[in-house]
Formats: structure tokens, C-alpha cells, sequence
């Protein structure tokens, strides 16, 4: 199974997760990362679940034409949204 860690509050939270998870659903239900991640629409809208990716973003597909339209430039600096990523494989990231 998966392990998902997240960096955020200058702290570091961790746990498995199911493969093809989606962290902002599992936010929205209550199980991890909540309470940790900020999102709010979880449709590629608002961009408020922007994470960087600090590793295992090589086992992500391309960003989305939503993730293009929301992060932009950021995209470079290794950001994503995280409702529109499902989660296959380890990975690190990390939310401002």
C-alpha cells in the first residue's frame, strides 16, 4: 500500500493509504490527511489543495488541462492539485 507523507505546520504527517486514493476524498470523509490538508472545492477549481511534490512524482500522470489552467507557472516548481491526483505509489509532498 501506498505511503503518503505530508509536510505542513512545520510537521510531518504520514500514513498508508488504499492504491488509486484520493487525498482530498479521504480529507472530505475524515481520514488522513485530515486535518492537514487545505482544499475546498475538490474539483480543480479553486487550486486551495495545491501541494508540491517533493517525491514520487514520477509515477504521476501529466497534469490535467485543470491543474495547467490553476497552477500555471507553478507547475515547474513541482506543484499539483491534490484532488486531482490518485494516488498509486509513495510520495512525498508538501503544502504551504
Amino acid at each position: 500500500m501506498p505511503v503518503v507523507t505530508l509536510h505542513k505546520f512545520g510537521q510531518s504527517f504520514q500514513d498508508e493509504v488504499k492504491p488509486n486514493t484520493n487525498l482530498v476524498v479521504r480529507a472530505g470523509i475524515k481520514q488522513f490527511p485530515y486535518p492537514n490538508l487545505q482544499y475546498e472545492c475538490g474539483m480543480g477549481k479553486c487550486a486551495k489543495c495545491a501541494i508540491r511534490v517533493l517525491d514520487g512524482a514520477e509515477h504521476l500522470p501529466p497534469p490535467n488541462w485543470k491543474e495547467k489552467k490553476q497552477l500555471g507557472d507553478r507547475l515547474n516548481e513541482g506543484y499539483r492539485l491534490a484532488c486531482q491526483l490518485w494516488i498509486e505509489h509513495d510520495i512525498e509532498l508538501q503544502q504551504d
